[in-house]
């Protein structure tokens, strides 16, 4: 899954966070990511942007967020 970085993140957080998602291929693999995650992670919310593709929203880490692309 292609990485778009709009918090311009240090290259080492980009990398360990590329690599911490490079598994997650469906939404089903977001969702479990996200519980197993420690402190879980729930979906904050769902940006519909038409009928296929969604825009789904989670927490990451200070405050910052996760916007994962789903057709």
């Amino acid at each position: 899954m292609p990485l778009t970085d709009r918090a311009s993140l240090p290259h080492e957080a980009r990398s360990a966070l590329e690599q911490e998602l490079a598994s997650l291929t469906l939404l089903q693999d977001v969702v479990r990511w996200g519980f197993a995650s420690s402190p879980p992670r729930d979906v904050t919310e769902v940006i519909v942007q038409d009928e296929f593709t969604h825009d789904v929203v989670m927490p990451w880490m200070e405050g910052s967020y996760l916007v994962f692309d789903t057709t």
